[in-house]
């Protein structure tokens, strides 16, 4: 009898323990943002933020208004939607809110890095070196050279090289922007003499296009691997790419190519010397490959779309590239040197930069999070005050309270070239209840999590506009926009087939990417 007790009792203990686990004791406390558990044990919502975020959360917005509690596979994330508090939540301390330990669990769980307490300083240190400043000037004539080995590398003259051809916008932008800054940051094939240049650029035409496809693959399984949703045959394909990716981007490989960026190099060293193992830096690439590269080729891609399908837009940025490459002495002519675009001539393009922060408001969408690690107040615009509670999650996701708010953004739907900027080209500030605002667009996140290599990025995804814009002739095969729909950051998908038209103007190349 007494077995049968000790049994029963231990049912019962574990069967309380797994309802408390999967969420089921959780009560909401006087002081606290509403709580919202949905119908689904452990779940919560997680299905429907992870099938639309902005629409879940708009959902819960009107439910519950600016601030609110929701569960979402097993852990409770309270999104703050109010831009005051903004600010609160991204300078709040680390020994309060902390970023790193959630970014920790997913850089283990879709690269198979484990990350170190020095990363961040890594990281940060590294890029302030190598990606602003005169590091960036550095990086910025690197990727130009690589942008001119991939695009202009067959040339011709003449009328009769004036041919138009097709190809999809997507894939050609992503193509071109992944292979220039992948090169330019991990290196060239080494060659002796001037006789093997060209072969070594070759081969790293060939070798980067192949990177390209297959992180390509790896691009499309990472937003359900980051949720932790895919199937048993995609996860196999997943870890397949990490070791595929983990060899290709290796240490040991690494050192057998030239011009290997000291953004790179840097870290691997810094990373050495703080006791990471080699196999484990070999991960480390990986995780900087996907970060370095994953969003530009699609914001380039955006931004070029946009300017395409809005002709007043596509004629103000056009005439300013034009004119800054007169200034320069940078013009596309027959029987002119190649173009080179260098960092100077980019601080120059004032309405090319908002029209790029405009194409970046409209599809970037990030979600900044950070655990509660003990009890902290929070007070909204309308004076309410809020505790949040330790072992939660605070999320903000500014692509809806931000971006897409009509108080600060009129008609935010539009894609408004000069946005951003006074008709003087100076920026433009924004204001909300006639308090001027520090967060009006927040697409590189904010605060020590904000993204590091910002502002290499803008540089590749401008200089590859300018290029376009100076030395080809565009055209839109067919684009209904009733027919698309695409994730923020994303690819689109739509109905006909999104093309491109290009010919060549002067002495340019022909041979370029097809479909």
């Amino acid at each position: 009898m007494v077995l049968w007790e000790i049994l029963l009792c231990t049912l019962i203990a574990l069967l309380f323990g797994g309802l408390y686990l999967l969420g089921m004791f959780r009560r909401w406390r006087p002081g606290e943002p509403p709580l919202d558990k949905g119908i689904i044990p452990w779940l919560g919502y997680a299905l429907d933020f992870r099938r639309d975020t902005s629409r879940f959360l708009k959902k819960m917005q009107r439910k519950h208004g600016d601030i609110f509690t929701v569960l979402i596979g097993g852990y409770y994330f309270t999104f703050v939607l109010d831009p005051s508090c903004f600010g609160a939540i991204v300078k709040e301390s680390r020994s309060k809110l902390d970023f790193r330990t959630f970014a920790s669990k997913l850089v283990l769980q879709v690269f198979g890095y484990k990350p170190i307490e020095a990363n961040h300083s890594i990281i940060h240190a590294s890029s302030t070196k190598h990606l602003m400043g005169d590091g960036l000037t550095v990086m910025t004539q690197a990727t130009m050279e690589n942008f001119k080995k991939l695009m202009l590398f067959n040339l011709s003259s003449g009328e009769e090289n004036r041919v138009w051809q097709e190809d999809s916008l997507f894939q050609y932008c992503y193509n071109i922007v992944f292979r220039a800054g992948y090169l330019a940051l991990y290196g060239t094939q080494p060659h002796q003499g001037a006789d093997n240049k060209e072969k070594a650029n070759e081969q790293d035409r060939i070798h980067s296009n192949q990177v390209f496809h297959e992180f390509r693959k790896y691009d499309r399984l990472f937003p359900r691997l980051a949720f932790a949703v895919l199937p048993p045959k995609d996860k196999i394909e997943a870890e397949r790419l990490k070791r595929l990716f983990w060899s290709v981007l290796s240490v040991k490989k690494s050192w057998q190519k030239d011009n290997i960026s000291g953004w790179i190099s840097d870290q691997n060293q810094l990373l050495a010397e703080n006791g990471v193992p080699e196999y484990m830096r070999d991960r480390f690439m990986f995780m900087l490959l996907w970060a370095s590269q994953g969003n530009t080729g699609p914001t380039a891609f955006w931004l070029l779309l946009y300017l395409m399908k809005h002709e007043q837009a596509m004629k103000a940025v056009k005439d300013e590239v034009d004119k800054v490459s007169r200034e320069n002495a940078q013009e596309a002519k027959p029987g002119s040197p190649l173009i080179n675009v260098t960092r100077d001539m980019l601080n120059q393009t004032p309405v090319l930069d908002s029209a790029l922060e405009e194409t970046l408001r409209l599809v970037a969408a990030p979600i900044l999070i950070r655990a509660v690690l003990e009890d902290i107040s929070l007070k909204t615009s309308s004076g309410t005050e809020y505790t949040l509670r330790k072992g939660d999650r605070v999320a903000l996701f500014p692509h809806l309270s931000v971006q897409m708010n009509p108080e600060i953004h009129p008609e935010p739907h539009e894609f408004k070239y000069d946005r951003f900027i006074n008709p003087d080209g100076t920026k433009k500030y924004f204001y909300k209840n006639g308090k001027r605002l520090k967060y009006f667009n927040m697409p590189w996140g904010a605060g020590v999590s904000i993204c590091p290599g910002r502002f290499f990025a803008s540089a590749e995804i401008k200089m590859f506009v300018f290029l376009m814009l100076s030395l080809y002739d565009l055209e839109l095969m067919s684009w209904h926009v009733s027919e698309v729909s695409w994730e923020p950051w994303g690819e689109p998908s739509c109905t006909p087939a999104l093309g491109l038209h290009y010919s060549i103007t002067g002495s340019l190349p022909t041979n370029l990417f097809s479909a």
